[in-house]
């Protein structure tokens, strides 16, 4: 028996497994796509890897490369219609809004409950599978390539990158006091080549007052963050837009019409935008239904230190749910509005 067959083996076996991979793959979508190839060279095996060996995943699938979202359509498709909860995979355009007349500036003037603001996306290299397909020579050149067009950056945006490969221990610990240094833990990502060669061709991009991060070769080949403290989210966001179009100009992202920005993960399509604050909230996050509160705003509240985190005195991480089916400006209204009815109920309660 393959390594493939193996895999999908366990998978099928597996009692307890609630994946979305497990729910999806059937036995006729496994023999229909199992032998086929994407002109990466990818195959299901890739796609599957990590979730046959991690049942206990929540998503499951991982795509191999740019182009495995058309190879192997017939299942991502349907773990992206579970996870994004649409019926079917469809998406809008780009559009990021007129950033020099947002209709939204400080959500929190007075600097009482919002303590930062974070918005991040994910791009991709379409010239490049992902990390299951990639070799040591792919990340030095995509690491290459994406340094190329951070050092266009100017004004506010200019910065410095700092390569993982060979990183001494006084930058190593700077960078993990101000929570920039990603690292190789993740036993999902470990499993669909994530980790391969680490820490070759990874790297961190960050401008003078730190409010303008990039990761090269993370989970994605590029995440791009835009953060500073308080709750000014129409500075962060024009910031962050400014810096994706000036990137544009010499780099080619990975788009499909009805996905939008192609990821590794399908969790993460579409927008691919996540905006967030972290924002003191004690009587409506004691709230019994605190839970619905966020929901009916399509709101998603995480702990300070990210996804399955607990809060610290009341501090959540509150960022916006949907990705797929919107733009990013509508994405970023949509968490404003919602974070502005929550601090709003805050308010009221005794």
């Amino acid at each position: 028996m393959s390594d493939r067959d193996k895999l999908y083996e366990t998978l099928k076996n597996a009692k307890d497994c609630k994946s979305l991979l497990k729910k999806n793959l059937t036995d006729e979508l496994f023999e229909q796509l199992k032998d086929k190839k994407t002109k990466f060279g990818g195959s299901l095996a890739d796609c599957i890897r990590s979730g046959c060996q991690n049942l206990d995943s929540g998503v499951g699938i991982y795509a191999c490369d740019p182009d495995a979202y058309t190879v192997f359509a017939p299942v991502l498709n349907k773990v992206i219609q579970d996870y994004h909860k649409t019926s079917s995979v469809s998406h809008p355009e780009p559009d990021f809004g007129d950033i020099d007349n947002l209709e939204f500036s400080d959500l929190d003037p007075e600097g009482k409950l919002i303590a930062s603001t974070r918005v991040r996306v994910g791009r991709s290299h379409d010239s490049f599978g992902f990390p299951p397909v990639l070799t040591k020579e792919d990340r030095v050149n995509m690491e290459k390539t994406s340094l190329e067009a951070l050092n266009t950056l100017e004004g506010d945006l200019k910065g410095t990158y700092f390569p993982l490969q060979g990183m001494s221990k006084e930058i190593q610990s700077k960078l993990t006091e101000d929570h920039f240094l990603f690292n190789d833990s993740d036993r999902f990502l470990k499993a669909a080549g994530g980790y391969d060669d680490w820490p070759i061709g990874r790297g961190i991009f960050h401008n003078k007052d730190k409010t303008f991060l990039v990761w090269v070769n993370e989970e994605d080949h590029l995440r791009l963050i835009s953060m500073q403290m308080g709750g000014d989210l129409g500075q962060v966001y024009a910031r962050l837009v400014k810096a994706i179009k000036t990137l544009e100009k010499k780099l080619s992202f990975a788009r499909l019409p009805n996905m939008g920005y192609l990821t590794f993960c399908p969790s993460n399509l579409g927008t691919t935008l996540r905006a967030s604050v972290h924002i003191r909230i004690p009587k409506v996050s004691a709230l019994p239904n605190f839970n619905d509160i966020c929901a009916k705003h399509n709101l998603q509240a995480r702990g300070i230190h990210g996804e399955h985190t607990q809060s610290v005195g009341g501090i959540y991480d509150i960022s916006n749910k949907r990705r797929m089916g919107l733009t990013e400006i509508e994405a970023v209204q949509e968490m404003r509005i919602g974070v502005e009815k929550i601090i709003e109920l805050e308010k009221s309660l005794q």
